[in-house]
C-alpha cells in the first residue's frame, strides 16, 4: 500500500505572542515555539528570528540511540557524535552539515545532551543560493519543556513531531507567516 503525504505545513504566530505559534498540517493542529525574535521576512544570522516564507523539507536527521527510526517518507540521516551544523558565515560550508573531531570546533552540535535535536527536519532556508549572514541551522525540532523560544527554529512536542513525520514527504512544504 502506497502512503500519501500532505502537501503543506502551515505555521502562524499567535496574536500578541510572537514566540508562540500554531502548526497546522491536515487534521493535526499543535502548539509550537518560534524564534525569540518572532517571525521576520528579513532574517539574518544571530537575530533569533524564524524566517517568514515557503520552504521545502529536505531531510530528517535522527538520533538512533534516542528512539526507533521514525516513520516518514523524507530521506533520513543518522546523527552521530561528530555531526554539527556550520553557522560561521566566513566558512565555505556555511549553513551545511559538517563533521567535527574536536570538542572545541565551532558549529551547532546535533548530538546534544538535551532532547531538542533527537529529531530534526532540515528545511531549505538559505540553501540555494546560500547567502552569508542570512541565517543558518533553521530546523523543525523538538521543543523545550514549556515551549520557550528557539534561536529561530520551529519546535513542537516530540509526540506531535513523530505524528507529523508520518504525513511528510519530499514534496511537502512549510509556510511560515
Amino acid at each position: 500500500m502506497r502512503r500519501t503525504t500532505l502537501p503543506q505545513i502551515r505555521v502562524k504566530a499567535r496574536p500578541a505572542q510572537p514566540t508562540q505559534g500554531v502548526l497546522r498540517c491536515g487534521p493535526l493542529q499543535t502548539r509550537v515555539a518560534l524564534g525569540r525574535g518572532g517571525i521576520r521576512a528579513n532574517k539574518f544570522e544571530g537575530d533569533g528570528a524564524t524566517p517568514r516564507g515557503r520552504f521545502h523539507l529536505l531531510r530528517l536527521w535522527w538520533r538512533p540511540d534516542r528512539g526507533p527510526r521514525p516513520q516518514t517518507l523524507l530521506p533520513i540521516h543518522r546523527i552521530g557524535p561528530t555531526i554539527a551544523w556550520c553557522e560561521d558565515p566566513a566558512q565555505r560550508r556555511y549553513n551545511q552539515a559538517i563533521r567535527i573531531n574536536d570538542a572545541q570546533a565551532p558549529g551547532d552540535r546535533l548530538w546534544r545532551q538535551d532532547n531538542l535535536y533527537d529529531l530534526i527536519i532540515e528545511i531549505d532556508h538559505n540553501t540555494r543560493p546560500r547567502i552569508r549572514r542570512r541565517g543558518s541551522a533553521v530546523f523543525i525540532h523538538v521543543a523545550r519543556p514549556g515551549f520557550s523560544p528557539t534561536a529561530g527554529c520551529v519546535a513542537l512536542a516530540a509526540p506531535a513531531l513523530r505524528r507529523l513525520l508520518r504525513q511528510l514527504g519530499p514534496k511537502t512544504s512549510i509556510v511560515i507567516y
